[in-house]
Formats: C-alpha cells, structure tokens, sequence
C-alpha cells in the first residue's frame, strides 16, 4: 500500500477548499497553507493542511482514513473540528486534550491574527476576532497545563 504524504494532504485540502474565500475575499487555502508552514513535523504539517477540512467542507474524518491519512492526524483533525452548537470551552478541551491539535490550533491562531490579515478586516470584524482568539488562547492555555 502507498504511503500517505504531505503532498496528499495538501491536494484534499486545496480540492476540499476549492471556491471558498476568508473573510477578506481571498482563497481560503492560503490560510491552511501557511498553518502548516509555521509547524514543523510531517504529522503536524498534514494536520495543520487539513485542520478545516472536516469542519468547513464535505470531506470526513472516514474519508481521510480512506485515503490512508495516518490516524494520528485523523484524531488531531477531528479535536480541531468545532462542532455545530459545541461551545467554545468543550471545543478547546477537545482540542487540549491531544497535542497535534494543540500545536496546529496554536498555529492557526496566529495565523487569524496575524497583523497582515487582520489589516483587511473592518475593525467590528477585528475587534471580534482579537477578543474570539485572546479568550481561546486563555482557555487553552488553561486546558493544557
């Protein structure tokens, strides 16, 4: 059987984010593509490729398996996946409970905060996000230690 690659998941997250845009009107991939920049390790670059893909897209946590994704990055997506309704604590104690998903939700973080990105969003939208990620990152901090 053929191993499962970065390469392999980066071609699902980019055919999976296909046609969707972030809040400032480019394609969405990007902001997955450099999640996975900023980590380092193999497991942790796939997770952090496909860590919306599960939430934002029709892909599965079965059908990454399928394609033979390690399991270890299946259960990192599925801790990053927010479920519809879950509130935020029970989501980042999901998150803070395995440590793929810890780095990549990290990561992402900094990524949706970055000052390049958030110069492109109005300041309601900034303002939302800057309390959103400060609270996740308190919660998180607290989950984990």
């Amino acid at each position: 059987m053929r191993v499962f690659t970065l390469a392999d998941a980066i071609a699902i997250a980019t055919s999976a984010h296909d046609g969707q845009v972030d809040k400032s009107g480019r394609p969405y991939i990007g902001h997955p593509l450099r999640v996975m920049a900023s980590v380092s390790g193999e497991h942790a670059q796939m997770a952090a490729v496909l860590h919306d893909v599960i939430e934002d897209t029709s892909v599965t946590a079965a059908d990454l398996s399928a394609r033979g994704c390690p399991s270890v990055v299946v259960d990192a997506v599925v801790a990053l996946s927010h479920l519809p309704g879950e509130p935020q604590a029970d989501y980042l104690r999901r998150v803070a409970a395995n440590p793929l998903a810890v780095t990549v939700k990290r990561a992402d973080i900094a990524d949706n905060l970055s000052p390049s990105r958030m110069a492109r969003l109005d300041d309601e939208t900034k303002a939302r996000l800057e309390i959103k990620y400060a609270t996740a990152l308190r919660l998180l901090d607290e989950f984990v230690s």
